[in-house]
């Protein structure tokens, strides 16, 4: 596994386009990078190389790198932001791809699709998102352009406006979720297709517990996936919780910082 982050520092809460984002709020800049470079010292740890992207001046969203795109099998699938206001990464997400080899594609600019953030693999079959950031119309090209079976899920709350804050994939056959966040038959299909889900209450998915990162056997997430230690301890993971309070202003936890490049390698 490899993962690909971005240094925090032009981040901030320029504008709002999630409910989590309040130009009022301000971040706590030493405090941000410091549990930014927990997360990255964490990775380390537990032998997880991690590749860096230029931070850009004016893009204070780059720190949350899995919205850059998705991957396969040294494929990238570009976002297209649905807000104007992070349009302009795109430019530098498919510089950062195409320089570490990916071949990127790229979705006809009015669909929009905004990476991993709504699209995370559970073995081979891609998970999508869609209702607040991503376009059900962009899931079949995706399919079509990685080659993957695609499972379409609708959220419905807008607090979890992406896929990867209430939908995390453990291993091939786990996925812990918060169904509360998905239209019950999302989330009744996620039990039908999942052979092993963790369900998690909307109040502790709202600490972005479910915005986690699995490494092997452990899980690193938010200070709130400590309320999951036991029912992921009874599944084999162990749980590594680490604040990432200035992140939750902007709406992001550990996955959002974090985009596995490896994904579907042999």
């Amino acid at each position: 596994m490899a993962i690909l982050m971005c240094r925090p520092e032009y981040f901030g809460i320029e504008y709002e386009i999630n409910p989590w984002m309040h130009v009022a709020v301000s971040v706590d800049q030493g405090r941000a990078r410091d549990q930014w470079e927990a997360l990255f010292a964490t990775y380390g740890d537990l032998g997880v190389p991690v590749d860096l992207a230029d931070p850009v001046q004016g893009q204070p969203d780059m720190v949350f790198t899995a919205n850059a795109a998705v991957v396969w099998n040294r494929r990238a699938v570009l976002s297209n932001f649905r807000h104007d206001e992070r349009h302009g990464e795109e430019v530098h997400w498919l510089a950062e791809l195409e320089r570490r080899g990916f071949d990127v594609h790229r979705l006809p600019h009015e669909i929009a699709f905004e990476g991993a953030g709504d699209a995370l693999f559970v073995g081979d079959t891609l998970f999508c998102g869609h209702g607040f950031r991503t376009d059900l119309e962009s899931h079949a090209r995706v399919k079509e352009i990685l080659g993957v079976e695609v499972v379409s899920l609708e959220l419905v709350d807008p607090r979890f406006y992406h896929l990867d804050t209430c939908f995390c994939p453990l291993d091939d056959r786990t996925v812990l979720f918060a169904p509360a966040a998905l239209a019950p038959a999302s989330a009744q299909r996620v039990r039908e297709v999942v052979p092993r889900v963790i369900e998690v209450a909307v109040e502790v998915a709202g600490g972005f517990a479910c915005n986690a990162m699995p490494v092997g056997d452990r899980v690193v997430s938010s200070t709130a996936a400590a309320q999951l230690r036991e029912p992921l301890q009874a599944a084999g993971f162990a749980t590594v919780s680490l604040p990432m309070t200035e992140f939750m202003k902007s709406g992001g936890g550990v996955r959002c910082l974090s985009l596995p490049l490896d994904a579907g390698v042999a």
